[in-house]
């Protein structure tokens, strides 16, 4: 699963990277509400990064659990949750290690934040969802967010939003693009860091491989799972290919 030196370095400005508090009261309405429908309980947030899914949800009552293959987010993670005085277990444990990582089963599996792409073959995207299968239970939901491939690979789409963050006289400028090639794809991330004047900077890649709507119709019965939907952004619109922003699969286990 890509290279995890990316984001054992980023670990560090991640939270500085994402405007959480935005990003949780725009994802957080729509997950809620697909877990009333199937009375979710138990949580587990898959390439969890920092742990914010899993800290929010606990925060909520939920019994949430996060798991990452780097080590430098999950370290992070559990210093937030310590901070925040919330027990939430936190496993160094990548996509299709899970079952392995963390006993028991759980009612939702969350695979957010494009995490699914950095598999990248096919083999690999079915052991990861018969992985989630394993750690559910009989009727359990998997809830999966990519970007929208299905407009950005015919597109080559290339520059993503510049993300700025400030705090006191310190400033991040964080710059991200791709490099396409013919299967796959380079995500980079250029760190820009201003500290007492002067500027420094960091860059970072990792190896991506674009997943289609069509892929996941298939592979997902084939894994376990009985039912799937798809929407295109987190107020719950239908996935349009041409146009939606993201891919996000509401998917039960048979």
């Amino acid at each position: 699963m890509g290279e995890v030196p990316l984001y054992d370095a980023f670990s560090a400005d991640y939270d500085r990277f994402v405007d959480w508090p935005e990003r949780l009261a725009r994802e957080l309405p729509f997950l809620e509400a697909r877990f009333r429908e199937h009375g979710v309980r138990r949580v587990l947030d898959s390439a969890c990064g920092t742990g914010q899914h899993a800290l929010a949800l606990a925060r909520r009552g939920y019994e949430a659990a996060g798991a990452d293959l780097s080590e430098g987010m999950i370290a992070r993670a559990r210093a937030l949750a310590a901070e925040a005085g919330l027990q939430v277990p936190f496993a160094v444990a990548g996509l299709g290690r899970l079952a392995q990582a963390l006993p028991g089963h759980f009612d939702a599996v969350l695979c957010l934040g494009n995490s699914l792409p950095h598999l990248l073959t096919a083999p690999e995207v079915h052991a990861a969802l018969v992985d989630f299968a394993a750690v559910l239970g009989p009727g359990g939901l998997l809830i999966i967010q990519n970007r929208n491939y299905d407009r950005i690979w015919p597109r080559r789409e290339r520059f993503m939003p510049l993300q700025v963050h400030r705090e006191g006289e310190r400033e991040w400028l964080f710059f991200r693009f791709m490099d396409w090639h013919e299967s796959t794809l380079t995500f980079n991330v250029v760190t820009l860091e201003r500290s007492g004047g002067q500027w420094s900077y960091r860059v970072g890649a990792t190896e991506l491989r674009p997943i289609l709507q069509a892929e996941l119709a298939v592979s997902l019965p084939q894994a376990g799972f009985a039912e799937a939907r798809f929407y295109g952004d987190y107020q719950g619109n239908p996935f349009d290919p041409e146009a939606s922003s993201d891919l996000i699969v509401v998917a039960t286990r048979g």
